[in-house]
């Protein structure tokens, strides 16, 4: 081999350790923001009934339930769950994981999904919506229906002629001081709209605390897109690869405690592809 054949192959080892070496001390460095000294949760402070500074959500719950079982108290970094939410907590360093953030979101590395949930139509018991299985049902033809701006049910509205009677909440605020998905169900238990659509985890321990004249409904029946259902992780820094296995490996473990509380909090349950009512006993 030519000499300077074999220094190039040398400078191209040289170069393949370096780099070797670079992504192994790159590792070493995120894994070491996490905290060992306790669990600290990145939390909306008002965004009930997930998370609340007072500790009543069952994101809340959830994280005492991880917390304890890791043997590290909860401490939290506050930030309304609006634009910069991320950047300003996880990606921050100020705190090392997001109670619920969907599955596939790339602005967090996601655990393994620990629950799947779905839209719901929220109706009063005594109505003649009460039966209403899926938007397409002509029942709702002529009704007025509250819906959160740019969610997905809002293609399905839109696709059943429900759209042009519907009353439209705003998606982003600062839950600290507006609260659409009550002024929803205010507004439906007021007469004046006939039904609501509210993701399930939101709408479903909201009917649960305080509305004890409506129905939830999880719409698992509807067949065309967009879809409704969705797959809820932790969320955690991108590269922190052994702190996504921990808490994989917590909640495969404790998947049972898990959904029981989550049934607990009023939350409706799915499969996976988000087709059926999963019934867990409490």
């Amino acid at each position: 081999m030519p000499a300077w054949a074999e220094n190039l192959r040398h400078l191209f080892v040289l170069c393949l350790l370096g780099l070797s070496l670079a992504g192994s001390g790159s590792s070493a460095q995120t894994s070491d923001l996490v905290s060992s000294s306790a669990l600290r949760v990145c939390a909306d402070p008002a965004n009930y009934p997930m998370s609340t500074k007072e500790g009543t959500g069952f994101e809340n719950h959830l994280a005492d339930m991880v917390g304890g079982k890791l043997e590290l108290p909860v401490q939290y970094t506050w930030y309304p769950m609006a634009t910069g939410f991320i950047r300003n907590t996880l990606t921050a360093k100020k705190c090392d994981v997001v109670m619920g953030y969907a599955q596939g979101h790339e602005l967090v590395l996601n655990t393994n999904h620990y629950f799947t949930s779905v839209y719901t139509l929220i109706v009063p018991k005594d109505s003649d919506l009460a039966g209403v299985t899926t938007l397409t049902d002509p029942a709702l033809k002529g009704k007025r229906i509250g819906i959160i701006a740019g969610t997905p049910p809002s293609a399905h509205l839109a696709r059943n002629g429900l759209i042009a009677r519907s009353k439209v909440y705003n998606l982003v605020v600062d839950r600290r001081y507006q609260s659409p998905a009550n002024d929803m169900l205010d507004d439906l238990v007021a007469g004046e709209t006939q039904a609501a659509i509210l993701w399930g985890p939101l709408g479903g321990p909201l009917v649960k605390s305080g509305y004890p004249g409506l129905r939830v409904i999880p719409l698992v029946g509807e067949e065309r897109p967009p879809r409704l259902f969705f797959r809820i992780t932790m969320g955690v820094r991108q590269g922190e690869k052994v702190w996504q296995r921990q808490l994989n490996s917590l909640i495969r473990r404790n998947q049972d405690e898990i959904n029981t509380l989550l049934v607990e909090a009023g939350v409706p349950l799915t499969t996976d592809l988000g087709t059926e009512v999963l019934e867990i006993s409490k």
